[in-house]
Formats: structure tokens, C-alpha cells, sequence
């Protein structure tokens, strides 16, 4: 598979904003329609935390496109404590999916027993059904290039 066969393969799109340092974040990522797709992998970063914080990524799936029903998925649990001030930061929590029983799903942040702070969220939608994909609207732009020369 070649870069542009690439693209047009997967749909790129942020789906949860920075959040700052806190012990009971709680936070829900835009919900994504799975009916154009086999599956997702949601990718969010740590950007703080502090001793013995927990941080966690737990993906929920529904019928109806609404938070009310959202029932959290089996084996989709990231889930990172720190053993010391900073020592996550900069790292990645990564929860995948694959074929979702339900039509929705979301991606929830949260944060216990000490501070931890999350950066942009972003997802990875997979196993496009129907081609092309034009770019979702958080996208301002994309470029590939394909064996490239030097400028």
C-alpha cells in the first residue's frame, strides 16, 4: 500500500480538546458514526501528571448518536499510573476498536487519585466501506507525497 492508497483508506480527525491538570477529569470525545467504517483507534497523549495519578481511555459504544446509553466496550481500556512527578508525560494512551456491535461510539478521558493532564485527542478511523473519504472538517489541510524529490 502506497501513501496515497494510505489516505484514502483511513478518515484522520481530533475529537477532544487539551485538558489541564486534574484528579476527576471525566471527558467525552466526540461521538463517531461507525456506519462507513470497520474501525477506530483513538490516541491521546499525557501532558502532565503528577505521582500516582491514573489516567485512563476507555472506549463506549451505543445505538442511538447519544451520550444517554453509551455502555463502555471490553478490553478497551488504556490505562497508564504514574510512579513519579512527569514520568508519562509526553506518552500516548491507545484504545482501539473493531467492528463495533454498536453504531456510535466515543472515547472517555478520565483522571483519578492524583493530577494528570491530557493533550488533543485524535482518532484514527479504519476499514473505510465507501470511497473516497474527503477530509473531516477538523482538517485544515493534508499533503502526501509519494517517493518525493528534495526541494
Amino acid at each position: 500500500m502506497n501513501l496515497s492508497e494510505l489516505f484514502e483508506a483511513i478518515d484522520i480527525r481530533e475529537v477532544g480538546a487539551p485538558i489541564a491538570m486534574a484528579s476527576n477529569t471525566d471527558s467525552n470525545s466526540d461521538r463517531i458514526d461507525m456506519a462507513g467504517f470497520e474501525g477506530a483507534l483513538f490516541i491521546t497523549p499525557v501532558t502532565d501528571c503528577a505521582n500516582t495519578g491514573v489516567a485512563k481511555q476507555t472506549i463506549e459504544q451505543n445505538t442511538a448518536d447519544s451520550d444517554t446509553g453509551m455502555a463502555a466496550v471490553n478490553d478497551t481500556v488504556a490505562t497508564g499510573t504514574s510512579a513519579g512527578d512527569d514520568d508519562m508525560n509526553n506518552k500516548l494512551l491507545v484504545s482501539g476498536i473493531f467492528q463495533p456491535r454498536e453504531r456510535y461510539i466515543q472515547a472517555v478521558r478520565t483522571s483519578t487519585t492524583a493530577n494528570i493532564a491530557f493533550g488533543t485527542q485524535f482518532v484514527i478511523l479504519f476499514g473505510v466501506r465507501k470511497q473516497p473519504v474527503s477530509d473531516h472538517s477538523t482538517i485544515i489541510d493534508s499533503a502526501f507525497a509519494y517517493s518525493p524529490a528534495e526541494t
